[in-house]
């Protein structure tokens, strides 16, 4: 079972929208940070944007402006509303969480991913 579940990827014209989310699909005793990463063909991996569990947030200077990520700790959820998109963005989009047990064991968890492509 893939501990997180990201949807809402797809294709879109630049300067278009999309909204991406990723849920938990498994309980955990805390989430610290989560956030979005993304890697295009060819390139390393990279990250878009992070949220601690207090809100204090993260963005890469190339979607500053553009991009919003914001959490619902209740739900275990994580969004990136992705405004004025460019040809650049095309990418697969991961979200990730930092964890810790009851016992302050970290862990570091990994969605499928979803594809972003933005074209005309």
């Amino acid at each position: 079972q893939v501990p997180l579940v990201e949807s809402g990827g797809g294709l879109v014209q630049p300067g278009g929208s999309l909204r991406l989310s990723c849920a938990a699909s498994r309980s955990f005793f805390r989430i610290n940070s989560m956030g979005w990463y993304r890697q295009a063909p060819g390139k390393q991996r990279e990250l878009v944007a992070g949220i601690a569990s207090g809100g204090t947030t993260v963005y890469a200077d190339s979607v500053t402006g553009r991009f919003t990520i914001s959490r619902d700790n209740a739900k275990n959820t994580v969004y990136l509303q992705m405004n004025s998109l460019k040809p650049e963005d095309t990418a697969v989009y991961y979200c990730n969480a930092d964890t810790r047990t009851s016992y302050g064991t970290r862990g570091e968890y990994w969605g499928q991913g979803t594809q972003v492509t933005v074209s005309s």
